[in-house]
């Protein structure tokens, strides 16, 4: 836990933390793992500077070294369309299609083969990266290689498990982003239409779903910004990598992207999920409860 805390910037109270809300939902995993016999997938919600990615490092931790499965956990944002690539979707459908995140800028048929591949048979499975700091794909020869099938597959995102919208409600833009950027409304309805064409394929394979809750999208670019001043420290004496920081004003545009389907996530979701964790404004847990039960095929 030590070493845990070092790589991921925490304080040692975190392992206070991880012992009161996140050692039982490692132990609920591992039952549900032996019985259901066969590899389970399990999804992390969670809005930007949440908390998701360390969850899932975590219980990858818990998991491996505790009960002696073999875990991976991978995030959404690594499965992102090249820039290449997100630059000629924005060329051919809407210039917001540049920018990262939203449903529609991943390559999902990449996310769900190597889902399938992580729980199917034995054979290596290369892992896609991506480099938020230069905003591209690591190029594939450098991606690393896992041993198939896992035990676990965990999988983070800010926009995991989000369903769709109605027509009706992309109607009105939400913040001066959409008003000046997408007035037509072209951008909102494409980011729609991929997640129920391109996306709920992917949610279909998931086994158990768990939501981190923020309690409002106004705390997220706090948390945002915190985010990015933690990959500047990351990056600190990196001399000639190239690495590109968002300043306060770039990141306050950014977050504009996220923040309809954001607000989706908090009003749909934590009725959906099998585990909810409500946080406050601290990033702190306040409650814990499991709206659903687990059910497995």
């Amino acid at each position: 836990m030590q070493a845990f805390l070092r790589t991921h910037q925490l304080p040692a109270s975190y392992v206070s933390l991880a012992k009161r809300w996140f050692e039982s939902l490692a132990e609920d995993i591992a039952r549900y793992r032996a019985m259901a016999g066969r590899p389970l997938i399990v999804g992390i919600n969670g809005s930007q500077g949440s908390g998701k990615s360390t969850l899932a490092a975590l219980l990858r931790l818990l998991l491996g070294e505790g009960h002696g499965l073999k875990v991976i956990d991978l995030s959404i944002d690594d499965f992102y369309l090249t820039r290449c690539q997100r630059e000629e979707l924005a060329r051919r459908v809407h210039p917001l299609l540049v920018t990262r995140g939203v449903p529609g800028t991943h390559d999902t048929r990449l996310m769900a083969r190597t889902l399938k591949c992580l729980s199917g048979s034995r054979v290596r499975v290369p892992i896609p990266r991506f480099d938020k700091a230069q905003d591209d794909r690591v190029p594939a020869e450098e991606w690393a290689q896992v041993q198939a099938p896992m035990d676990v597959v965990i999988l983070e995102g800010w926009c995991l498990g989000t369903p769709p919208e109605a027509p009706e409600r992309l109607e009105t833009p939400i913040n001066e982003l959409e008003r000046i950027e997408d007035l037509d409304g072209v951008w909102r309805r494409y980011v729609n239409d991929r997640i129920e064409r391109d996306y709920r394929p992917v949610y279909d394979r998931i086994d158990i779903w768990i939501m981190l809750q923020a309690p409002s999208f106004q705390r997220v670019y706090r948390w945002r910004l915190e985010q990015e001043e933690k990959l500047a420290r990351r990056q600190a004496g990196r001399s000639g990598s190239g690495d590109r920081i968002m300043s306060a004003p770039e990141l306050a545009r950014f977050i504009q992207h996220y923040q309809r389907l954001t607000e989706q996530a908090l009003r749909t979701l934590p009725e959906r999920v099998h585990y909810l964790y409500r946080l406050d404004a601290e990033r702190q847990i306040i409650e814990a409860r499991c709206p659903r039960p687990v059910e497995l095929a």
